[in-house]
């Protein structure tokens, strides 16, 4: 009697398990918002776990009890699949940015879980609960897999990493970083409205559950920077959700979220009803709607009419809610006069565009200079200039002879490339070849602002390519050997960019870019060593960069790099010694001769994430190299 109950028990504890593990493999099957940055791993992973169904459903039709050790080994399984739904969990809800900038640490998640799962398996008794050859090949299938992904080359986004590098840089704040920001932000998806919505919600409940720490505050902080970058102004779209200390006052107070306006997620005192039916606080749609967005915010959908009405329902729960939990309303400047100064701009702008033709040199001077101000304050005075026919006067003034029109010029028109519809109409309006004179032989800033403006318009691939086939790159590699700080920190991040071309990488080659690189490794004030090593691990994958790396000189001061450069430092050289050692087996031989050996062990140890993966791989190499 006591056996049969026992073994009615195991039946249906092991009955409870396996669906419960099918409904976690459900669950994750669900998920839909995978963040870019982990996306192809997380569908991987989710169609791996899927292989596990027959398995489970050949388990659910066992008619004997399970044994205790099967059981165990079920509910070991279970546990490797709530951390991986866990885990599934956080890159499908969690903030992209923080996703982003730990993404070497998030990687190691993905091992860890790897290596959970490959356990529990393995302890599963394929062959006492009678499991069918095709199911127990399956399951080897997946092993297999789980093994092979975690031993996959690293393929990080060297673009991303860029990006996100040269934005938490301590650079001097200017222009050309909203190009950065704004190729940042597309390639997070955080470019709309809706995007950086989703994404404060996400940071709030990362605040909360982390609380305030140097990684949260840039998170925060690069989220504000984000929403400038989309139009949204300082004063209504920061102060609240940006800032940590006002992030945590809005947590605390804890506003329902139908009160606060989609667009700056603070609490509405004046609600009105779009035509898709959405609501939002009328100064931010109105604003919207001003920098002649025909779209509803929220659902991204065409507006059919751009009338605005009262929600004066939602306005009553609001006073309610407010008088209720003794939470005063935030008040408002009255502006009355935003249509007329709208007009007034328009006109404005009309007026100094007419003025580029002027045949007053002071004039077209004056003109320039306040078309550079006006593009470099907001994205609506960026459209409005184009709207206006500005971009190809602005281009014509890059030839005119007098430089410092030349110069007040191109760093309008860099403002102006912040905007996308705008990269394709300079190029198209001939910029290029002219922004490429000026920086061979314009004034220093007219150079730097070149620099800069190529590399905001190489964002767009055909620029890439143009700007490589008009010769743009020798001048650039000019300017990263003899420019300015500033100047050299430009021409870095054009050339950074450029290199993405293969065929660029052949043209900066040859035009000597190796040189000011390793200069640049060797002078430690300029503070540019991590900029020149990602430059070097891209032109170290072309076969004439590993050709002109591949000299003792430069092995020897990147082991000089790994034992004495900061964590950054050290990982982008292992970086670079692994791409040069894959290709010639002496070049690694060459790095232990220098006495790289004892420090990639401690790499291994107590490097960054990335950096513990490159020497490890390094270390294996030279393993198989000195066998050879």
């Amino acid at each position: 009697m006591d056996s049969s109950s026992g073994g009615s028990s195991n039946r249906g504890d092991g009955s409870d398990v396996v669906r419960e593990l099918m409904e976690v493999i459900d669950t994750v099957g669900s998920y839909t918002g995978y963040r870019k940055t982990q996306r192809k791993e997380c569908l991987n992973l989710v169609r791996r776990l899927k292989l596990l169904i027959p398995l489970l459903e050949e388990m659910r039709e066992l008619e004997e009890s399970v044994s205790g050790l099967a059981l165990n080994s079920l509910v070991n399984l279970k546990k490797a699949l709530v951390a991986a739904k866990k885990l599934l969990k956080d890159c499908n809800y969690g903030s992209k940015i923080y996703l982003a900038m730990e993404s070497e640490a998030v990687t190691s998640r993905f091992h860890a879980v790897y290596d959970k799962l490959n356990q529990a398996l393995d302890e599963v008794p394929l062959d006492q609960l009678q499991i069918s050859v095709e199911v127990k090949e399956q399951v080897e299938l997946m092993r297999m897999q789980l093994k092979r992904a975690k031993g996959r080359a690293d393929t990080q986004d060297m673009e991303l990493a860029m990006d996100m590098m040269v934005v938490f840089s301590k650079m001097e704040d200017r222009n050309a970083d909203s190009a950065i920001l704004e190729r940042l932000a597309k390639k997070l998806d955080l470019h709309t409205i809706a995007d950086l919505t989703e994404e404060t919600a996400a940071i709030r409940k990362l605040v909360k559950r982390a609380g305030q720490n140097e990684t949260t505050q840039h998170v925060t902080d690069l989220l504000g920077k984000f929403k400038q970058v989309a139009g949204l102004d300082d004063a209504t779209a920061f102060d609240c959700p940006m800032s940590s200390k006002s992030l945590q006052k809005c947590l605390s107070m804890l506003i329902p979220h139908e009160f606060l306006c989609p667009i700056t997620l603070e609490i509405m005192t004046d609600p009105v009803i779009v035509a898709t039916g959405q609501t939002y606080e009328r100064e931010s749609i109105e604003k919207w709607l001003n920098s002649k967005h025909r779209t509803c915010p929220k659902t991204g959908q065409k507006l059919a009419h751009l009338s605005l009405a009262p929600n004066f329902a939602l306005r009553n729960l609001i006073l309610q809610w407010c008088e209720k939990n003794n939470f005063e309303l935030p008040k408002k400047d009255n502006c009355t006069s935003c249509d007329s100064s709208s007009a007034e701009l328009i006109e404005e702008i009309s007026s100094l565009i007419q003025n580029l033709s002027s045949s007053q040199l002071n004039d077209q001077r004056d003109s320039t200079v306040r078309l550079r101000m006006l593009s470099k304050e907001n994205p609506e005075n960026r459209i409005l200039i184009a709207n206006s026919g500005g971009i190809p006067f602005l281009v014509q003034q890059l030839t005119y002879t007098d430089s410092k029109v030349q110069e007040h010029s191109v760093t309008a028109l860099l403002n102006l490339s912040i905007d996308e519809m705008n990269k394709r109409l300079i190029a198209r309006e001939g910029a290029i070849p002219a922004i490429i004179d000026i920086l061979q032989t314009g004034t220093e800033e007219a150079r730097e602002n070149s620099a800069a403006a190529l590399f905001s318009l190489s964002m767009l691939d055909e620029n890439k390519v143009l700007v490589g086939t008009l010769n743009g790159i020798p001048p650039l590699v000019h300017l990263l050997q003899n420019g300015t700080t500033r100047g050299k920190k430009d021409a870095a991040t054009a050339l950074f960019n450029l290199c993405f071309n293969k065929a660029n990488k052949s043209r900066a080659i040859k035009a000597g870019i190796i040189s000011p690189l390793l200069h640049l490794l060797e002078e430690n004030s300029l503070g540019m060593v991590d900029e020149a090593l990602s430059i070097l691990s891209l032109l170290a994958s072309h076969p004439e960069g590993q050709n002109e790396l591949g000299r003792l000189p430069f092995i020897k001061t990147l082991v000089e790099i790994v034992r004495n450069g900061t964590p950054k430092n050290k990982e982008y050289a292992t970086s670079v010694l692994l791409e040069l050692g894959l290709k010639n087996s002496s070049l690694t031989l060459a790095s232990l001769q220098f006495g790289v050996y004892e420090h990639l062990i401690e790499l291994v140890r107590c490097g960054t994430t990335r950096a513990q993966r490159k020497a490890s791989s390094l270390l294996q190499h030279m393993k198989t190299s000195t066998f050879q």
